[in-house]
C-alpha cells in the first residue's frame, strides 16, 4: 500500500512563499519518480514538477521555472516543493504523485503516468 501524505498548504499573499511536503513512506528511499500536480477550480490537472530520486533529474512546467524548486530528503522519506514569488494563478489543490517507475518519463506531465496520488493540500494566493 502506497501512502503519500501532503502538508504545508495554506493561504498567503502574492509574492509570498510556501513549502509543501510529501511524506512518502519508504518510496523515496526505494527511488522512484515522484512529483507534484495541481488542479485549479474549473481547470484540468497540471503537472508542476517531478523528480527522479535515483538520478536527481527533475522536470518542471514553464510557468513555475525560477520560482518553484522540487527536492528530496531521503533520511526523512520526504519530497518537497519550495514555492517562491507566488502568484494568484498558483492557487490550486496540490497533489503528490508517484509513478512507480525509477525514472521520470519524457511525458512526465501526463497524469496517466502516475499510479499513486495523495489527498492533496490546498494553496490559496490572494492578490
Amino acid at each position: 500500500q502506497v501512502h503519500l501524505v501532503e502538508s504545508g498548504g495554506g493561504s498567503v499573499q502574492a509574492g509570498g512563499s510556501l513549502r509543501l511536503s510529501c511524506a512518502a513512506d519508504e518510496y523515496i528511499r526505494s527511488r522512484y519518480c515522484l512529483g507534484w500536480f495541481r488542479q485549479a477550480p474549473g481547470k484540468e490537472r497540471e503537472g508542476v514538477a517531478v523528480l527522479a530520486t535515483v538520478t536527481g533529474t527533475s522536470y518542471d512546467v514553464d510557468s513555475v521555472k525560477g520560482r518553484f524548486t522540487i527536492s528530496q530528503d531521503n533520511d526523512k522519506n520526504t519530497l518537497y516543493l519550495e514555492m517562491n514569488s507566488l502568484k494568484h494563478e498558483d492557487t490550486a489543490m496540490y497533489y503528490c504523485v508517484l509513478s512507480g517507475y525509477r525514472t521520470c518519463a519524457r511525458s512526465w506531465s501526463d497524469q496517466g503516468e502516475y499510479a499513486y496520488w495523495g489527498q492533496g493540500t490546498q494553496v490559496t494566493i490572494s492578490s
